[in-house]
């Protein structure tokens, strides 16, 4: 009669763990701000560094995404006295750890992709 009552009990997804995902997701989501990331995985970058790697950005949506970034604590600005200023963009400790969900993705949506056109 208990493993019935075990079968027929529902499970729940732990509410910290929903927050978590909640928050990957605020922090990554956009069209711009994974390319952002993986751009600065490989580098210190000035803005007009990050705008020609990234293509298609305008400066604008660049320069909103970064400080949305820099806000959440992926990304740091770094300015240096100089003329003309020169003004420096590296991902902080927790913004590199995010290569992990990086690579997750990329080896998910491949499978996935694989999946999907298998099937149409």
């Amino acid at each position: 009669m208990s493993d019935l009552k075990e079968l027929l009990e529902v499970k729940k997804c732990p509410r910290q763990y929903v927050l978590a995902v909640n928050d990957t997701l605020n922090v990554i989501s956009g069209k711009w701000k994974m390319p952002i990331i993986a751009s600065l995985l490989y580098g210190i970058h000035r803005f007009k560094d990050l705008q020609e790697n990234i293509g298609k950005i305008t400066p604008r949506m660049l320069s909103k995404e970064l400080k949305e970034l820099e806000l959440n604590g992926v990304v740091e600005r770094k300015v240096f006295n100089t003329t003309p200023v020169r003004i420096e963009y590296h991902l902080t400790e927790s913004g590199k750890k995010i290569l992990a969900v990086m690579d997750s993705m990329i080896e998910w949506g491949l499978e996935h992709r694989e999946r999907v056109v298998e099937v149409g």
